[in-house]
């Protein structure tokens, strides 16, 4: 048995790198080496939380607030009911008028309820926060009564008894959206202008008995949260606004604890277009919640040193964030997150609501738990709040979702410290005897969505036993290629590969046997290719996946989307592979790797079609799970059959063949960029050309096939999708030459 470990991991405290570092984050392949390593474990340090959802009871509405204490959840917001888990809408409901108070080891409700109203309109319990020794829940909204007892805005619960607390009454003049609580001051954030019936504009402080305290710090727009730091001496400050006490400081500020007066602005420091939602802090750092509207917002997170409020880090995903707390030196966040590309992180594409990061490092983390949008607004998650309870640490989360990691649950659920459960999945694996006397057996790296180092072993020929195991780090967005060689076999044999990852815990099934003959001599059409320098070479002999394996060295695989049709035959070239079919309307591949802008390329496929709506062939684009906004270096089929090569510089440059290929006949197509500009050959001859363009599009990318955005493009098709089969996809890193493409055209009918 051999072992080996590859991969690549978060780093540690540092800030986010620049552009062309993010992009190494992609570059690296994966391969399988014989060097000791140790085996994944269930949760990758330091997060500390599964993503396994627990059971929990649900709502008919909105959680916009949770305050929790000894082993018991509170939730408020907008909604009437509670039900069981598995319990569909509008069935076994309980009344539960705006709150409700649940066990957080089981999820169950504790029995302690209470009924928050309003005469007229529709109250909400938008904040809680308790007294630091449980005794008192202090709650806030828009709210006239707490089971009738009159209040305004603000009430206080004796927590031992669940009742409101009689001698807690103050005036607030509108809704409160966020609090904090010390052993003797409350402190109010939200929508009011006074308290008390004293003027105070956003923020406010009362005493535990109620009565309004001297402390200001006034602003000029919605508050919405406040956190007191943990020494006490100060007062973190977050909302809409652009002015405390008179003084520039949009969205943040920090004040003092007993005064109000501003101990630190930040002018600038957050885009006018972008509010602070939340804030939290630990014992060395404060951290917000971002959310921003229209172009060029800020929507994520920071990392602000306690010691002198300077920044720490901050990150660049797009979609806002609504909450954040930290355990155990994790930032976990609730958000929509679409595009984190930016720091290096996941491309524009369908919301991911649940995020982890280091305190010191804003890197994502291997923790993947998700909610979809839900109700609402609609943004998924609002509200996190955590509390320990037999030997076993909850994290709860509240908001507007209706379903979590893909099963129906709506506003509330709950995560814990263990067990872990979730098992990585299945791996997509792909054989390949291109060079003779060995089989290279390669797979995509699996996805677990609480651990990014998963252990595979394979097995050969039904044995019990692994002939090989190595570890490897991937994310939902990063699944490298890993391969390992069998030279163990001899010319004629067949021998059959299963593999299963494993996150330390948890191991998925075994991949299905995949089998392959081992050959006696090279296959004359793939060793060209590769012998001419291909950087991506995708033959498509998978099976059912989402994998398309890379023969080259670069280990440079694609996914597959949306269910093409697999091992199409007869292939292009001679021999056993086979080709892939599109559809024509949502399937495609793209690259799991991100490129730097290919300055010299050449684009290599075969193509079979008969389709009279065109669509792209190959192109170069800057999203994955979408169609992209920045799109070339391409070959695209016009309606009429003909083939184009565009690429923009100054403007959309194409070259465009005169005959038409949609014959449904096999047809060998390369374009070409270099000093000599621009070349498309057919079927081994040169068909158009421009030496006048030598350069194209500078952004990073991936490469896709099948399918991509056509918008703009001179002669573009009906169809951006290629209905057709597609085969023999390589990309090169400098331009082939005329000799080099006839020769590869040339070599399809030998074996």
């Amino acid at each position: 048995m051999m072992n080996g470990s590859t991969g690549r991991r978060p780093g540690g405290r540092g800030r986010v790198r620049a552009a062309s570092t993010a992009l190494c984050l992609f570059a690296g392949a994966l391969t399988a080496t014989a060097v000791g390593a140790s085996p994944a474990t269930a949760l990758t340090p330091p997060v500390s939380i599964t993503a396994d959802d627990l059971t929990t009871w649900q709502t008919n509405g909105i959680v916009w607030s949770m305050a929790a204490t000894n082993g018991v959840v509170y939730a408020g917001g907008t909604f009437s009911t509670i039900r069981p888990p598995d319990a569909a809408a509008g069935t076994s409901e309980q009344p539960a008028v705006n709150f409700a108070a649940f066990d957080a080891a089981t999820g169950a409700p504790t029995g302690c309820g209470l009924s928050f109203t309003l005469s007229s309109g529709t109250a909400t319990v938008r904040a809680l926060a308790l007294s630091p020794d449980g005794g008192t829940l202090y709650a806030g909204g828009q709210f006239g009564a707490v089971n009738g007892v009159g209040v305004s805005n603000i009430a206080a619960i004796d927590t031992a008894t669940c009742t409101p607390r009689q001698n807690f009454k103050i005036a607030v003049s509108a809704t409160v959206r966020a609090l904090d609580v010390t052993a003797d001051t409350v402190y109010l954030a939200g929508d009011f202008n006074s308290v008390g019936g004293q003027t105070r504009s956003k923020f406010a402080a009362v005493s535990t008995g109620a009565s309004l305290l001297p402390w200001t710090a006034d602003a000029d727009e919605v508050a919405r949260a406040v956190q007191v730091t943990p020494d006490g001496q100060h007062v973190a400050l977050g909302g809409d606004f652009f002015t405390v006490n008179g003084t520039t400081s949009h969205a943040l500020a920090v004040v003092d604890a007993t005064t109000g007066a501003l101990t630190k602005s930040y002018p600038g420091f957050i885009p006018n277009t972008s509010t602070v939602q939340d804030l939290t802090t630990d014992a060395t750092g404060l951290y917000t919640a971002n959310e921003g509207t229209g172009g060029g917002v800020f929507d994520g997170r920071i990392a602000i040193d306690l010691d002198d409020y300077q920044q720490r880090w901050r990150d660049t995903c797009l979609g806002a964030t609504q909450t954040v707390l930290v355990h155990s030196g994790v930032l976990y966040s609730g958000s929509h997150a679409h595009d984190c590309a930016s720091m290096g992180g996941f491309p524009d594409q369908p919301r991911r609501h649940l995020l982890a990061q280091s305190v010191d490092d804003p890197t994502l983390l291997p923790w993947f738990p998700d909610t979809n949008d839900g109700i609402g607004e609609p943004v998924g998650p609002r509200v996190m709040t955590q509390t320990d309870k037999g030997g076993r640490h909850y994290l709860w989360v509240g908001g507007e979702f209706t379903t979590v990691n893909g099963g129906g649950q709506q506003g509330l659920t709950r995560f814990a410290d263990g067990p872990d459960t979730g098992a990585p999945w299945v791996p997509n694996v792909s054989l390949s005897t291109v060079a003779p006397g060995r089989i290279d057996v390669n797979w995509q790296t699996s996805f677990d969505t609480d651990d990014g180092e998963l252990t595979y072993r394979i097995y050969k020929d039904g044995a019990s036993t692994p002939v090989h195991t190595v570890t490897g780090y991937s994310l939902f967005w990063d699944r490298p290629q890993l391969k390992w060689t069998d030279t163990d076999v001899a010319v004629g044999e067949t021998h059959s590969y299963r593999i299963t990852a494993s996150d330390g815990t948890n191991t998925s099934a075994k991949s299905p046997a995949q089998s392959a003959t081992v050959a006696a001599a090279t296959q004359a059409y793939p060793a060209r290719v590769l012998s001419d320098g291909a950087t991506l070479y995708w033959r498509y002999d998978e099976g059912t996946s989402t994998f398309a394996a890379d023969t080259t060295a670069g280990l440079n695989n694609g996914f597959l989307r949306n269910g093409p049709a697999y091992q199409q035959t007869p292939a292009a070239i001679a021999g056993s592979s086979t080709a892939i079919g599109f559809d024509g309307s949502t399937e495609y591949a793209y690259s799991n790797k991100l490129h730097a802008q290919p300055t010299r390329f050449s684009v290599e496929t075969w193509i079979k079609t008969t389709t009279t709506r065109g669509g792209k062939v190959i192109g170069f684009g800057n999203l994955t799970m979408q169609n992209s906004s920045r799109y070339d270096k391409q070959v695209y089929m016009a309606n009429n059959g003909r083939l184009v090569f565009g690429i923009y510089s100054g403007g959309y440059r194409t070259v465009t063949t005169t005959g038409a290929y949609n014959d449904g006949n096999w047809h060998h197509v390369v374009a070409t960029q270099g000093t000599g500009g621009m070349a498309l050959y057919v079927d081994g001859q040169l068909r158009a050309s421009n030496f006048l363009y030598t350069g194209n599009e500078n952004y990073p990318g991936y490469w896709r096939v099948g399918g991509d955005n056509l918008a703009n493009w001179p002669n573009r098709p009906t169809s951006n999708f290629f209905a057709g089969q597609i085969d023999e996809t390589a990309v090169y890193p400098t331009a082939l030459s005329a000799s080099q493409v006839s020769a590869h055209y040339a070599l399809r009918t030998s074996e």
